[in-house]
């Protein structure tokens, strides 16, 4: 995307001037707050603010709902307009496409995975093995955080993630 020297100029002033404030790893988050917001000049760009929902087949959606509330703390589909869903807490969401041959999701049949952000992996860990789920967690730490796999009773991948704690 090209913009004429007049905005480029408004863009950076907008960073760096929020370099004061946001602080030196902020630079590029602040250069494209002002892209985003139309500061640039041109028009917003709209965007989606989050995940409204996750649908997938079940062979069984009553129980599979069912395991996701008892072992994960997901709540259960409201079935009226005054019952309140699920809320998730703020923060980070990967969304990755991968290719259709990858391993990473394990069984090549599972066309999706899951990725659920978690405050301590080593708790929850200990809390599904002694409901006799078996938790694989990953042993390397990564500058992102921790990870572990599990599955659901119908085989589909989860993984379990605890970002790592924002650096000072």
């Amino acid at each position: 995307m090209r913009f004429p020297r007049r905005q480029l100029l408004q863009i950076l002033s907008f960073a760096f001037g929020s370099n004061f404030i946001a602080g030196r790893n902020q630079l590029g988050v602040a250069a494209e707050t002002a892209v985003n917001y139309g500061l640039a000049g041109g028009p917003a760009m709209e965007k989606v603010t989050g995940i409204g929902g996750l649908f997938f087949r079940a062979h069984d959606p009553a129980a599979l709902a069912h395991w996701y509330q008892e072992h994960l703390g997901i709540s259960l589909i409201p079935t009226s307009y005054g019952e309140l869903p699920w809320q998730q807490e703020a923060g980070p969401t990967a969304f990755a496409p991968f290719k259709e041959d990858t391993k990473y999701f394990g069984d090549p049949t599972k066309s999706w995975m899951v990725n659920f952000r978690v405050r301590d992996l080593d708790k929850m860990a200990a809390q599904l093995q002694a409901a006799g789920i078996a938790v694989k967690i990953d042993p390397q730490s990564y500058p992102n955080g921790r990870f572990a796999r599990i599955h659901d009773p119908e085989g589909n991948p989860i993984e379990l993630w605890q970002p790592a704690e924002p650096s000072k």
